[in-house]
């Protein structure tokens, strides 16, 4: 499966004799899958239809949707409200009796008074409804479809970023392992010169003890095992992008992992190229983070 952002819009337009209908889609990021409709009244029936269609195409984002029905094309009935217009006739009268002067009202005048045109629709069947709403439904189906395409092609530029920046941790990495200043040899050399420089405080060490904490720091100080767990999330976040689908979740708890090391790695570094490395290692994974957010 491709990898998925969640951004992105659709719109699909149907209709039939009766009426004709919008459904528009936008997709934002989110924790989870939160899907909110707006529909006319009277619709409950498709808004239910329409989570379950979306709930099955999508497993993550902030997703809006907006259904537009327009039923005064065909089908309806104009209708003249007696009452009303007898009532704006009237009033109209009452007026010219007290302004002799004033122009009596013109037809669109009249027709433009609330209440007095009526647009009814024909009664429908149980069955007629159905259709209807079943085609509805259909149509945002088409949407949902088109939304997790425009989300699939947001993905794939996604996923080139997301290649790239797990390229530039694996070279960090590679040159952290690297650093003449993680070798034995310069480990030792710094040890040698910082208990030199406290033996020559004059200050009386026990021989001994000064041997055990020289060790204990240096094992402090080897950074092995966060490099390793560092090329080990590397392999898996690609395999994760290479696997596709909604895997946002897993590539963002990736992401923490890789932040985390690369903290432990800063902590523990004794050597100022290492750090250096280190602290550009951060960088890069806050980026890798921020971008691991739009996955699905």
């Amino acid at each position: 499966m491709p990898l998925a952002s969640m951004t992105g819009f659709s719109r699909t337009v149907g209709g039939s004799e009766r009426a004709r209908w919008t459904w528009e889609l936008r997709s934002v990021n989110a924790k989870g899958l939160d899907l909110r409709l707006r529909t006319p009244p009277g619709f409950d029936a498709v808004e239910q239809a329409a989570r379950a269609v979306a709930s099955g195409r999508l497993k993550r984002g902030a997703i809006q949707g907006t259904l537009t029905i327009d039923r005064t094309a065909t089908g309806v009935e104009v209708r003249i409200n007696e009452e009303a217009l007898v009532a704006v006739l009237a009033a109209a009268a009452a007026i010219a009796e007290r302004v002799p002067s004033a122009t009596p009202p013109s037809v669109a005048a009249l027709m433009a008074q609330r209440g007095v045109v009526e647009f009814v629709e024909p009664e429908e069947g149980a069955d007629e409804r159905a259709a209807f709403e079943a085609a509805v439904v259909a149509d945002f189906a088409q949407a949902v479809e088109a939304l997790a395409m425009s989300r699939e092609g947001e993905g794939a530029a996604l996923e080139a970023v997301l290649n790239e920046r797990l390229a530039t941790i694996a070279d960090l990495v590679a040159r952290a392992d690297a650093c003449p200043g993680r070798s034995p040899e310069a480990v030792r050399q710094r040890l040698a010169d910082q208990v030199a420089a406290l033996i020559g405080t004059g200050v009386a060490l026990d021989p001994e003890r000064l041997h055990q904490e020289a060790a204990l720091i240096a094992t402090r100080a080897d950074v092995r095992e966060e490099l390793d767990r560092l090329v080990a999330h590397v392999a898996a976040a690609r395999a994760l992008i290479g696997e596709g689908g909604p895997v946002g979740r897993r590539l963002d708890f990736l992401a923490q992992e890789f932040g985390r090391e690369s903290n432990t790695l800063c902590a523990k570094s004794n050597d100022r190229a290492l750090t250096a490395i280190g602290l550009e290692l951060k960088a890069v994974v806050e980026q890798f983070r921020e971008q691991v957010q739009n996955v699905e």
